[in-house]
């Protein structure tokens, strides 16, 4: 349903071009002349801002694979050495990761647009399957990204993902070999698992120009749900649906952007920041909130190949939903009980995304599933129903005839429940990804907190010297280098003073000509040492408990804040759950241990510490590390500064995030402005 297009190039060489290729003229007639409902309202925005996800996702994908290691010795460490020394590094990262969660909260909100309009009715079923095809490709291409960095929740999820293939009879385990590359997850399966994710996203932009050319061939819906009759139904696509759509994606990098430069691991898990470690298994295997209702009604039956089965139903029910729903009228706007039930269904879908977060215990796997009944109640049972006992109001002759109201406050009620529906999802994850059997530590002032925070340079070095003094004979920074210390947004010190610093460690070398190893004096370019020679040492050494690395250990340790804190802290960009656990930890041992509570030998008690034994004794003391600047010497004050330090070696570019998120901010919301005005004049002849 390409528009009617009479363009011809003035260009010469353009001429030459479309009498022997005319692909400028079915340009021009299929994103220009193309006519397009005039009663669209924002909800289809969402097509072009899928569309931009796309292609995001991909330029930033390719750019990723340059600097990857597919390699399960390496791939945690390059993630983070691309993090932090490939210019815009971390933007790149988070631009990537953080544009999974935003792609799929598009394409869900496209799909229930889709479903509460009716477009997947004749003649759009081909569309609509194309539709579910792409979300298909999408699921698996983002459950293999989310192995590739290599934390304890990449491999831990991929290890029960996969495992679930060997419920199916016969070729069940084939299918986990095959998956793994042998017989376990291990360097074969990230292999694997890389070469997919980089190949099905162009697999996907090639379903989704199968999509658009199917959208083209049948004709876009609309609210109303009447195919246009006459000219005066459509306006066309550019400037009207440019302009619009224009807007809608400018709005929705606002979110995105919220994300990517303030919040980048508000949607990510604490773990991840942990190198896999087949021997240690998470308390909670939750994976992310895109999955979780789907994670639910797998956990809600309790045969495994049934639940698997129930599983993949739950999407492949939607390919059938044209012929699920007889009634002929198509958009929920004219079907009283159907938009009731829509809206049922849409509550059921998060209550099984807040079920997914949690253990499956007690009451949740009854809850659990109760809402998996509904869940196809809906497609098998009320829908097929609703077509044939259901009187529908009536539907407008044609488009110019539709009442064309603003629906502000529906589009803010609607809003306030995503808003809220997301609130419900991350909380729940917080909540299930919280340490047990701790006390909540207390909340602290942090000057690197919010939008316009920064280290405190006095913080930065006097933590410096704490780790030093205190930490560096048990932990290693095995991420920071002595170069990094006089890098912009660090402690401060000259290049000179970073060298001299270097220059106090030794550092093994060599070989030389001889063929021995040897040590020297450190170098800026390299690497702060470990105090150990391999993990095993570490654990001889520390009472068979090997101590963390600390360079990402603020991002690595998390709790949950739960209700209401969860929703506060993404409007105020709380993201200081890690500094607040270490402090907490290091300021938490208590010489006398609480009734009821038994510590094993070797062990301390530790207040804030999961499960309250802690294998390291009480680090700090007051008066234990001597400060120049007059700090006060106590084991408050230590273990603030070095908490601020140890933020620091996680993030050392977040000044330099924060002050580029600030300038986008205010490109977009001027743009976003200037697209308003320039949208309310384009379609002001048209409403």
């Amino acid at each position: 349903m390409s528009g009617p297009s009479d363009y011809q190039p003035s260009n010469p060489a353009l001429q030459w071009i479309e009498r022997r290729l005319p692909i400028l003229g079915l340009m021009h007639s299929s994103f220009v002349a193309y006519p397009t409902p005039r009663n669209l309202n924002y909800w289809w925005t969402f097509g072009a801002i899928l569309s931009f996800m796309l292609g995001m996702q991909i330029l930033t994908g390719v750019i990723l694979a340059m600097h990857y290691t597919p390699h399960a010795d390496l791939a945690f460490k390059s993630v983070e050495l691309l993090v932090r020394d490939v210019n815009y590094g971390w933007l790149l990262r988070n631009m990537h990761a953080c544009g999974a969660s935003m792609f799929f909260f598009a394409v869900y909100v496209h799909m229930l647009r889709g479903l509460y309009y009716g477009s997947y009715k004749e003649p759009r079923e081909v569309l609509w399957i194309l539709g579910v095809i792409i979300y298909l490709l999408m699921m698996a291409t983002g459950f293999m990204g989310y192995v590739l960095p290599w934390g304890q929740m990449s491999f831990w999820g991929a290890t029960v993902i996969t495992n679930l293939f060997s419920a199916i009879p016969y070729v069940g385990e084939s299918i986990v070999t095959l998956l793994w590359g042998g017989y376990s997850v291990g360097n074969p399966t990230l292999n694997r698992f890389f070469s997919l994710h980089y190949l099905l996203p162009f697999l996907i932009a090639g379903v989704v120009v199968l999509h658009v050319w199917a959208l083209h061939v049948a004709g876009q819906n609309n609210p109303d749900g009447v195919e246009p009759k006459a000219e005066k139904d459509t306006v066309p696509f550019t400037p009207h649906a440019t302009i619009k759509d224009g807007f809608g994606v400018a709005c929705f990098l606002l979110l995105y952007a919220w994300f990517i430069f303030y919040m980048p691991n508000y949607l990510g898990d604490a773990d991840n920041y942990i190198p896999a470690n087949p021997g240690v298994t998470p308390p909670h295997i939750v994976p992310e909130w895109y999955y979780l209702p789907f994670y639910a009604i797998l956990r809600s039956i309790p045969n495994k190949l049934a639940g698997v089965i129930g599983m993949f139903s739950a999407i492949i029910v939607l390919v059938f939903l044209p012929w699920l729903d007889a009634a002929k009228t198509r958009s929920s706007k004219y079907r009283p009980l159907a938009k009731q039930f829509f809206w049922i269904f849409v509550v059921v879908c998060i209550l099984l995304g807040y079920l997914g977060a949690q253990p499956p215990e007690g009451i949740y796997v009854i809850a659990g599933r109760v809402l998996t009944v509904c869940y196809f109640a809906y497609f098998l049972i009320v829908l097929p129903l609703l077509s044939r006992i259901e009187t529908p109001r009536p539907v407008p002759n044609s488009i110019s005839e539709a009442i064309l109201t603003k629906s502000g406050k529906a589009v803010a009620s609607v809003a306030v429940m995503l808003v809220a529906a997301g609130a419900l999802f991350l909380g729940s994850l917080q909540d299930a990804r919280a340490s047990e059997g701790s006390d909540r530590p207390p909340g602290n002032k942090w000057s690197f907190a919010g939008p316009f925070g920064k280290y405190d340079r006095g913080a930065l070095q006097r933590g410096l010297k704490v780790y030093k003094e205190v930490c560096a004979s048990c932990h290693g920074l095995s991420y920071i280098a002595f170069r990094n210390l006089a890098e912009d947004g660090g402690p401060g010190y000259s290049v000179a003073q970073a060298s001299a610093f270097a220059s106090e460690y030794k550092v093994k070398d060599g070989p030389n000509d001889a063929g021995d190893m040897f040590e020297r004096p450190g170098r800026p370019a390299d690497y702060f040492p470990s105090p150990f020679a391999n993990e095993q040492a570490a654990r001889a050494a520390n009472g068979g408990a090997a101590p963390p690395d600390l360079s990402l250990i603020t991002k690595a340790r998390s709790y949950g804040r739960g209700f209401p804190w969860f929703i506060f802290d993404f409007f105020t960009q709380y993201q200081e759950q890690g500094p607040d656990y270490v402090s907490a930890v290091l300021q938490g041992f208590e010489e006398k241990v609480p009734e009821g509570v038994t510590i094993p030998e070797g062990s301390y008690y530790n207040k804030y510490f999961p499960g309250h034994a802690i294998k390291m004794p009480k680090p700090l003391s007051d008066g234990q590390v001597t400060y120049d600047d007059g700090s006060p010497t106590t084991v408050a004050q230590y273990a603030k500064d070095v908490t601020t330090f140890l933020m620091w070696t996680a993030e050392p570019h977040m000044e330099a995030r924060k002050r580029l998120g600030f300038q986008v901010f205010v490109f977009l919301i001027i743009f976003a402005g200037l697209m308003y005005f320039t949208k309310k004049k384009v379609w002001a002849d048209s409403h």
